[in-house]
């Protein structure tokens, strides 16, 4: 199911829900009962709900973000050393040089075709795309320099090679989601309880108050829906993209 439908779907089930549970409410409400006026401590305690609830989802949209961007970095960072890998290695020999470049543009295409898919699906990376960055380490690694120059490009061609490594680690420790269950609950049931207090304030059936309320349960729904989207940097919605590589490897296909 398409998440644009997901949301739409989240949305309209919050609006629903308040408005079912306003009408029912005022059709078994007694005769005599007063909405007009409302204690002032259930308004107190409805204020600061909120503000309370309000700044839960701003952190909370903040942190799933954050780690968004940093899942990004970190594909960057991995596929601008794969690129000074390719680019350092014309000081070797034809030959040596050819055969990294395949190793390296092999990498690249498994991991924008497979592995980001493996990623995407079940939130891991894949056996042969270590296989094939290792394969790119003994290329680099087990060459012996002939000349200076050749000697004077190893050690920073070695140090692009664990940077890639490194990047790679990372980028594997993103693909999860990254919220903990705890807080999915208290972001749940906070939800929950700042929906239920626009009851305690005795809404009445009239539309502008039957709107503002759908309104106001779809406005949480959408951040809700928000920061679930966002947890998973590589399997939803707004994903971290392979456009470093596709950018810094524009002959590999995605």
């Amino acid at each position: 199911m398409p998440e644009w439908l997901v949301l739409t779907l989240a949305m309209l089930a919050a609006c629903a829900v308040v408005v079912v549970i306003t009408l029912v409410r005022h059709r078994r409400a007694s005769d005599d009962e007063d909405t007009t006026e409302t204690p002032d401590v259930i308004e107190y305690m409805t204020m600061w709900i909120g503000v309370v609830y309000a700044i839960v989802l701003g952190l909370a949209i903040a942190g799933v973000w954050e780690a968004r961007s940093a899942a990004q970095e970190h594909v960057q960072t991995e596929a601008v050393a794969l690129h000074e890998i390719s680019e350092r290695v014309r000081v070797y020999p034809p030959d040596v040089r050819d055969r990294i470049r395949d190793d390296v543009n092999a990498y690249v295409g498994h991991v924008v075709t497979t592995e980001w898919k493996t990623m995407a699906d079940h939130g891991r990376v894949t056996e042969r795309g270590t296989e094939l960055l290792d394969r790119v380490r003994a290329d680099v690694t087990d060459y012996e320099p002939r000349t200076d120059f050749e000697a004077q490009a190893y050690q920073p061609l070695v140090d692009q090679v664990t940077a890639a490594d490194q990047a790679r680690i990372a980028r594997s420790e993103s693909t999860g989601a990254t919220m903990p269950g705890v807080v999915w609950f208290g972001l749940v049931a906070g939800a929950v309880i700042t929906i239920g207090m626009i009851f305690a304030l005795q809404i009445r059936r009239t539309t502008r108050e039957l709107v503002l309320a759908g309104l106001f349960s779809a406005l949480i729904a959408f951040l809700l829906f928000l920061i679930w989207d966002f947890d998973a940097p590589f399997s939803r919605g707004v994903a971290a993209s392979t456009e470093p590589f596709l950018n810094l490897f524009p002959g590999v296909e995605g």
